[in-house]
């Protein structure tokens, strides 16, 4: 049985459709990333999925309940980790657990909280009042409270926005962990090397499911072409690119430019005229998951214009 299997579900607000017929299953014990621009719809889904929205149309399951008629018990059993941090800042770590703890009704409260406390290394640190707290460390605290009571399923909306390389390392070390023991994730962001380390992902825009699989299948069926130029005055070239034929996108990243485009062949033709130049290497290139993620945004009308 599928932990997520949505059919069709649609979301709309004050006459504009914010989530469009998307249909998503995600296995028992997955990670999955779930991509998108901001307002792509990505939050919305996630709140249909826990039963915090009632969907307009579709249907589906999560963790064998319908979304529709059992969304207290799909509550019951999902960790929801929010954007925002949305604990009591005038409280303690260990205080702000034993609240989460009281409205899960989990006995005896003090052995759940020591354990959460241990298995998420804020032991040391449970008497601190969570003000004081870096974003790390509120992070490391919002995870403790989603995994407290045991869920079978993690929803984490962008989780790791303002905190540093460190954090996130080990945010994705921990979810991992909890992925091996059984947990499943469906994890939305907008870090490419976060989206890396997923089992498969799915990319959502302005509404819409565009693309699902593993990473390496989402870049290879997207069909771009990318060529890596290198040499001296790359702007004056990225300028000199920029609306000819098979250019799609123009990217600068250090000393070289990265060209990307749809038309493979076109592209071909254009870069050729390149070719040959004194100080200028011409060579194809490896298309990115970024590459990938910003096709799909320029491809795609904005729902809210």
């Amino acid at each position: 049985m599928s932990a997520i299997d949505v059919r069709g579900l649609v979301k709309s607000f004050g006459g504009r459709t914010v989530v469009d017929h998307v249909s998503m299953k995600v296995e028992a014990g997955e990670i999955v990333g779930f991509l998108g621009p901001n307002g792509s719809g990505k939050t919305t889904t996630i709140r249909l999925m826990c039963g915090l929205l009632t969907p307009d149309e579709g249907e589906g399951e999560v963790l064998g309940y319908d979304i529709r008629t059992e969304s207290l018990r799909i509550k019951r059993e999902v960790g929801y980790m929010t954007q925002r941090f949305s604990f009591y800042e005038d409280l303690t770590i260990a205080e702000n657990l034993d609240f989460v703890a009281r409205l899960y009704e989990l006995k005896p409260r003090r052995e759940h909280v020591d354990r959460t406390l241990d298995e998420l290394g804020l032991s040391s640190r449970r008497n601190q009042l969570c003000g004081t707290l870096s974003g790390g460390w509120k992070q490391r605290l919002a995870l403790a409270a989603c995994i407290m009571h045991k869920p079978r399923l993690l929803l984490l909306d962008e989780p790791t926005a303002g905190v540093d390389p460190k954090a996130r390392r080990e945010f994705w070390d921990e979810i991992h962990r909890l992925a091996a023991d059984g947990l499943t994730v469906l994890v939305s962001t907008h870090y490419m090397d976060e989206a890396e380390r997923c089992h498969r992902i799915s990319y959502i825009a302005y509404g819409r499911l565009l693309a699902t699989g593993t990473v390496e299948e989402v870049v290879r069926d997207a069909k771009l072409t990318t060529y890596v130029v290198r040499g001296r005055d790359t702007g004056r070239i990225a300028r000199e690119l920029e609306g000819k034929p098979g250019v799609d996108q123009v990217a600068p990243f250090g000393n070289t430019l990265h060209i990307v485009g749809s038309d493979g062949a076109a592209l071909a033709r254009t870069m050729a005229k390149l070719e040959g130049r004194e100080g200028i290497s011409v060579e194809q290139g490896q298309t990115s998951l970024e590459d990938v993620f910003i096709q799909f945004m320029a491809q795609s009308q904005d729902n809210m214009a």
